[in-house]
């Protein structure tokens, strides 16, 4: 029988159809929920960790169970099968998610779910309004619309891949004792990393975002990010930065947060993970992550994992394992 995750984080575990309804509502929404077929199977479990803007559950019925919310209102909810799947219908849309593929819910249209028997899966909630704040500050300012996710999410490649690596990691840290998400700002930057892998899948603001990414840079923008990129390999502060771009520390911090929806330092820091990345790819046999590291300006090794596991979905080590 398959260990449950987030284990020391157990919210309720029941028989009862009517207390896990309303167990999980409390969490979640108001819904509809049935056992379909043997009912004598249904057991349920959720297991909640919560942050400050999303939080990450473990849940399983045991039987082929109906979920049907209608709509969510306040989030927007990653669905991971880590076994089994579900039948989802969500506005006029219906797929099968399954361990290759999650589901993404949007909050403002209905849902309703059919849970196969046995189906165990991890599920990210994220706020609603904390979604709204994380795209305005990409955009610059505020939508005309709602953020709408299409359909089911590749978990088998790309973007897909890297998010479910990066929050089954959350979810062995938690296991682990080591809380990744509650308080702080290493929370607050895990939880705007994970909007932003959402943000890797199909919705409709993808080709606003895009062309924000490639619209024309501001001139102190350009010399800010130049100067960036010919010090990779050494030690800078923000007035450096703004120096060399001729403007103030204040308005070069603006800028960076309207074009590139980070700061300066952020913006730097990303850059040498990028290298660092790039030179793990590329690494002769015998190189050591530390070497690559200090070559990059990370001193704190047990720092530089965290950010690398972050950005890339797994640890520098296993990524100078998988080097030609």
């Amino acid at each position: 029988m398959a260990v449950p995750l987030l284990k020391d984080h157990s919210l309720f575990r029941s028989r009862d159809l009517d207390e896990a309804r309303e167990r999980v509502a409390a969490v979640f929404c108001p819904h509809r929920l049935e056992t379909l077929g043997k009912s004598s199977l249904f057991d349920a479990r959720h297991n909640h960790l919560p942050g400050q803007r999303l939080s990450i559950n473990y849940i399983e019925y045991g039987a082929r169970t109906l979920i049907a919310p209608g709509e969510l209102g306040g989030f927007y909810l990653l669905q991971i099968p880590l076994e089994g799947g579900a039948e989802i219908t969500h506005g006029l849309t219906t797929y099968q998610s399954t361990p290759q593929r999650a589901a993404i819910l949007n909050p403002h249209l209905p849902t309703r779910m059919t849970w196969a028997e046995g189906t165990r899966q991890v599920l990210v909630q994220v706020s609603r309004k904390a979604m709204q704040d994380h795209v305005t500050a990409l955009l610059g300012g505020p939508s005309d619309r709602a953020l709408t996710f299409d359909g089911p999410l590749d978990l088998a490649t790309g973007p897909g891949a890297a998010l479910r690596r990066l929050v089954m990691w959350l979810v062995a840290e938690a296991d682990a004792g080591h809380s990744p998400i509650g308080q702080g700002l290493m929370s607050r930057q895990i939880e705007s990393t994970l909007m932003s892998g959402l943000l890797e899948a199909r919705h409709d603001h993808q080709a606003l975002l895009s062309r924000l990414r490639a619209a024309p840079r501001p001139r102190h923008l350009r010399l800010a990010e130049n100067f960036i990129e010919a010090h990779l390999d050494q030690p800078i502060t923000l007035e450096d930065i703004a120096r060399a771009a001729g403007i103030s520390p204040r308005a070069l911090q603006l800028s960076f947060r309207d074009h590139r929806g980070t700061t300066p330092l952020g913006f730097w820091r990303e850059a040498r993970l990028d290298r660092a990345h790039a030179d793990l790819m590329a690494a002769a046999p015998g190189t050591r992550v530390t070497d690559i590291a200090l070559r990059w300006g990370f001193s704190h090794f047990g720092r530089f994992s965290e950010l690398y596991r972050l950005r890339y979905g797994l640890s520098p080590r296993d990524t100078l394992k998988s080097a030609p």
